[in-house]
């Protein structure tokens, strides 16, 4: 058989790759792998989780170092030009890696790699190369596939609110820009505050800018309790100057002056030397020709099997099929998608992938990044548990306070019949990685009283020992009243 991945240089694509890759030549006839990203090595890599760490660190460090009264001075400034400088080079090192490797792969017999666009001209029919449709150029290569993986990954996803496409260019900075930039405006008001706008609003506070947020809801952080999206904004309003406009939306935006005016459906407006972009992401399909195929991209439309539901040998894995876009998630996606083609090929049923809620978002700089593994207490109550719910602040141990970062709080439920460990919420100090000890304990289902209650070195889990202590000492409880009745 015949297999195309489309979008072989990202997170996604080069999984695929990678897993079918042993199979050329036994089950696979041909392997083909098409990418036409300059200079290529996938969205997370250039774009997105990795080159935003660069940003962030040098974030935290500032305001770390101006948080602490113990330190005398003027805060240090941002080297906006070397911080770019680095993380470019960093970032091409990265991605230079990805592309050696799908290129080595293409070294293989029955295995070929095409620097070219792709678009469909039928259903399960790809044209490689030529340019877009309507080009005069003829396509490299026409291929008739068996199957098709789409991994095209994700673009930032535009506002549609009066005047924004008016605006000039210099006066708008998506998420990717933000990352470029060596310069920005005195003050900016930001459109979106997921989680590209939870990590990159402290960075531009931290580097001078004056922002004000427009959050639609009573708080951010729709995933978490509302306690973590209360904390959060304490956090960026007091810890890092930053207005937050909450329950309020964007009605129209003009530019004003040598900026732009941004006007609310509370009859207010705001301005601001730019606005920041951070209106989350959309897959990225408008250039593949689907109007060619029996494909209908809608909400929903991909699977758990990552398929259409009206096309068996077509998969779309990684953020173009608007699932979960996280970058472990897209591998993962990857490799299953890998397996049902061969599934598929051999009559058997495709399997659907599955996995614990694991997120990660690198709020307050990355220095209070939320996290959540597996369920929060509503969800599980949803799913049909009778839980035990421990909370703790991070005011609540020393240690945190001596490392002078005491805001935050963690949150773990459990079974209250058997004590299974069932979710963890936390925002904190090194919440994100304090996640693996729960994604262990919920991933392997284990009991909140077997999980070791003993003093060790570092201190600073000791707020998840109380959270842990908590909730076996509430399912003993529990079942002390079960056997009493």
């Amino acid at each position: 058989m015949h297999v195309v991945v489309i979008g072989a240089y990202g997170s996604a694509g080069a999984a695929v790759a990678d897993e079918l890759a042993p199979h050329v030549g036994k089950r696979v006839e041909r392997l083909t792998l098409v990418d036409n990203g300059d200079p290529g090595g996938g969205l997370c890599i250039l774009e997105g989780c990795m080159p935003s760490k660069e940003l962030l660190s040098a974030a935290a460090h500032r305001f770390e170092g101006r948080d602490d009264g113990r330190l005398t001075g003027a805060p240090h400034g941002l080297d906006l030009e070397r911080i770019v400088a680095e993380k470019n080079d960093r970032t091409r090192g990265w991605a230079g890696h990805r592309r050696d490797a799908v290129h080595d792969l293409a070294e293989r017999d029955g295995i070929e790699f095409y620097h070219e666009p792709a678009r469909f001209v039928d259903d399960h029919v790809v044209a490689i190369g030529g340019g877009p449709p309507g080009a005069d150029a003829d396509p490299v290569e026409v291929v008739e596939a068996d199957y098709v993986v789409i991994a095209t990954g994700s673009v930032p996803n535009v506002p549609t609110i009066s005047g924004y496409d008016a605006l000039p260019s210099s006066s708008v900075y998506t998420s990717e820009d933000t990352l470029h930039a060596t310069d920005f405006p005195d003050s900016g008001v930001v459109m979106g505050f997921g989680y590209v706008g939870m990590e990159m609003v402290p960075y531009l506070a931290e580097a001078g800018v004056d922002v004000t947020v427009i959050e639609h809801d009573e708080r951010p952080l729709d995933e978490a309790d509302p306690e973590f999206g209360d904390a959060l904004l304490e956090i960026y309003r007091e810890e890092f100057d930053v207005e937050i406009r909450t329950e309020v939306y964007e009605e129209s935006i003009e530019a004003h002056g040598d900026g732009v005016r941004l006007h609310l459906d509370d009859e207010s407006h705001v301005d601001a030397g730019a606005v920041f972009q951070f209106t989350g992401r959309t897959p990225n399909l408008g250039r593949l020709g689907l109007e060619h195929t029996s494909l209908a991209p809608e909400a929903g439309w991909i699977d758990a099997t990552m398929r259409p539901p009206n096309d068996d040998r077509t998969f779309v894995v990684g953020d173009v099929n608007g699932r979960e876009p996280i970058l472990h998630v897209a591998k993962e996606q990857g490799f299953q998608a890998a397996e049902n083609v061969l599934r598929h090929a051999q009559g058997k049923p495709a399997k659907p992938y599955t996995n614990v809620h694991h997120h990660v978002v690198f709020s307050g700089a990355g220095v209070y990044p939320f996290a959540r593994v597996g369920h929060t207490p509503r969800s599980a109550t949803e799913a049909g548990h009778a839980t035990v719910v421990a909370t703790r602040q991070a005011s609540d141990d020393g240690v945190f306070k001596s490392k002078n970062v005491p805001h935050g709080l963690g949150r773990l439920v459990v079974d209250a019949d058997d004590g299974t460990v069932l979710g963890w919420q936390g925002l904190h100090y090194h919440a994100d990685t304090m996640a693996k000890t729960f994604q262990i304990a919920v991933e392997m289902g284990l009991d909140v009283r077997e999980i070791p209650d003993r003093a060790y070195h570092p201190t600073l889990p000791e707020n998840l020992d109380g959270l842990i202590r908590e909730c076996a000492a509430g399912v003993e409880d529990a079942g002390s009243e079960d056997r009493g009745a």
